[in-house]
């Protein structure tokens, strides 16, 4: 099998408009969580989210195009523009013909389909935009991500609540692993903060009202994001010959499912996908340093996650740091897995800790390492990324410096 690295890193997030910004404010601890500018946010029970401030579509594209493009769109082609960039591939002959996109969503162009819900039933309207369902469409940005930079090969879109961007990560690693293709664009993305999307949230009544504190025993629940995240996979040796900056590279994945309960976190499940990931990067769990937790902010999640990592890790959980950027970035669903990965990425590569910030109070469910509030510096070998989903989808992939 082929050895799997990263060679390109493109964000958009509550944090920052790149790379940089994000991770200086992993860096920081600084909170990119605040009061939503949306529509109508006066009939809402939440008023916070990590919403992308300061963005605009002008100049980075034109009329015809912002037709076509809700704003999941336009975040993920703005995080694909980066990562491509930095990769320094251009995709042409033998190469377009081969690479393609895989990418993580939930929600689709909920924002599209929030405004013309609008147009039909609060002002009456009896026609939408002939392109609404194409903006829509949960594989809009994968195609217009293959549209504008060429690729021709493998490209669609998974679709697996909150583990989507890892399953999608995963499936671009096997398909340059297997020797399939020698380079890939994945990630996510999501953009979900609209009145519509929010109050649909609201109704599972497991959002927080002023801040996601996750493993702090005083949390209550989580806070939606939105933004993207999109990679360059590269078959290792395809890289070195062309002299690309190597990243990290990926070692390991696996992904199973509770098969239990459509809501309620399974220990068992999200332990057997952390064990998988390090099957199959070979590794043993001492060789872990760091896990970037699913580390929601709901209390079912964070023990159930922190009992998992207990169970697999065993003594060394007690050595091992976890934490949960969504403290900083919010939840972005689809998208999280994709933001987060930044996070294991500057571990292995930087010796960069992102911290767990918001926490206030030891819980004993979670007596783990959480690395409370301040990033730390440490030399670590391995990192793993886990994605726990609604409906009970675990996605969990192993990174290691170069």
């Amino acid at each position: 099998m082929k050895r799997v690295v990263i060679t390109g890193a493109g964000t958009i997030n509550a944090l920052g408009h790149d790379v940089a910004e994000t991770l200086a404010a992993f860096r920081e601890g600084r909170c990119g969580i605040g009061e939503l500018d949306v529509r109508d946010v006066e009939r809402l029970a939440i008023r916070i989210g990590g919403q992308v401030r300061g963005f605009s579509s002008e100049g980075l594209f034109n009329r015809q195009q912002m037709a076509l493009y809700d704003r999941f769109t336009q975040f993920t082609l703005v995080a694909a523009r980066e990562a491509i960039a930095q990769s320094g591939l251009v995709f042409e002959g033998e190469l377009a013909a081969k690479a393609g996109v895989v990418l993580g969503n939930s929600g689709g162009g909920m924002t599209t389909l929030d405004e013309n819900y609008r147009h039909v039933y609060e002002d009456g309207k009896n026609r939408v935009h002939p392109f609404v369902v194409p903006k829509l469409m949960n594989n809009a940005a994968a195609s217009h991500v293959s549209m504008e930079f060429n690729l021709k090969g493998p490209s669609f879109t998974v679709a697996s609540a909150c583990a989507s961007s890892n399953h999608a990560m995963a499936q671009a690693f096997q398909m340059v692993r297997s020797g399939m293709t020698p380079a890939m664009v994945s990630g996510g993305s999501e953009s979900m903060l609209c009145f519509g999307g929010v109050k649909a949230w609201e109704g599972l009544r497991v959002m927080s009202k002023d801040a996601c504190r996750p493993f702090s025993a005083n949390r209550n629940g989580m806070v939606q994001g939105e933004g993207a995240g999109v990679f360059v996979f590269e078959e290792m040796d395809h890289a070195r010959a062309r002299g690309a900056d190597i990243l990290a590279e990926i070692v390991g994945f696996a992904m199973t499912s509770d098969a239990s309960d459509i809501v309620m976190p399974s220990k068992q499940g999200a332990a057997r996908a952390m064990k998988g990931a390090m099957n199959d990067a070979g590794i043993n769990p001492e060789q872990v340093g760091y896990i970037n937790a699913h580390g929601t902010g709901t209390a079912a999640n964070d023990k159930t996650e922190c009992a998992a990592v207990a169970d697999v890790f065993g003594k060394h959980a007690d050595d091992l740091m976890i934490s949960s950027t969504k403290s900083m970035h919010g939840h972005l669903i689809g998208g999280t897995g994709a933001v987060e990965l930044l996070a294991c990425i500057m571990a292995v590569r930087d010796g960069v800790i992102a911290p767990t910030i918001g926490y206030e109070e030891p819980d004993p469910e979670c007596a783990l390492d959480v690395v409370p509030n301040e990033a730390r510096e440490a030399r670590i070998d391995v990192a793993i990324s886990n994605a726990f989903s609604f409906g009970g989808l675990n996605a969990v992939l192993a990174l290691r410096g170069v």
